[in-house]
């Protein structure tokens, strides 16, 4: 699906940037490191324990409200996303964005990521209406940041084409779910 391809790249983005803005913690970051590789790897269940380990490196270094503490949720939360296991997925990203929101403010670019991937999870359920609200929040950080014209703003437009396109399409299989009941009713 587009939608998930364009998280990836997206986040890949975010990992290159310079990990000196958060921390100096070399054990964080090669437990990061490592379980990036098995992931991209397919190897998804010998990713979780080392994401759970920068969890916890992340939690004790910095505090559980540390921005660097949400890159390992983010992190676990993609690779549980990523396995269909959207209920353990969806609390850790939740818990990131409370984090950025909290230390950062609501207009943090790091906010935005948070807000989109939450946003792109909630589509995946079908929670169109939620997934709408925090798709537009994400786009008016990113559009009041970059301009119109920039990539995630090009993808959080697309996302949204994407979500109307499928809730037009449940409105008019509701419909025809109806028209079907009436016709087999008085046929």
């Amino acid at each position: 699906m587009f939608i998930r391809r364009a998280l990836a790249i997206v986040l890949a983005i975010l990992w290159m940037w310079p990990s000196s803005l958060y921390t100096q913690s070399e054990a964080f970051w090669d437990a990061i490191r490592q379980g990036k590789e098995l992931k991209a790897a397919g190897q998804y269940e010998q990713a979780v324990p080392f994401y759970l380990n920068a969890l916890e490196l992340g939690e004790k270094e910095f505090g559980p409200d540390h921005p660097t503490t949400a890159i390992a949720l983010n992190n676990l939360a993609f690779l549980y996303d990523g396995q269909g296991r959207y209920a353990k997925a969806e609390p850790l990203y939740r818990r990131a964005l409370a984090n950025r929101e909290e230390v950062l403010g609501s207009e943090d670019l790091k906010v935005a990521m948070s807000l989109w991937t939450l946003a792109i999870e909630y589509l995946g359920q079908g929670r169109y209406d939620e997934s709408e609200l925090l798709h537009k929040r994400a786009l008016a950080i990113w559009e009041q940041t970059y301009g119109p014209e920039h990539v995630l703003v090009a993808a959080t437009l697309n996302n949204l084409a994407a979500l109307y396109s499928v809730q037009r399409w449940s409105q008019h299989s509701i419909l025809l779910e109806g028209v079907d009941m009436a016709l087999a009713k008085h046929g």
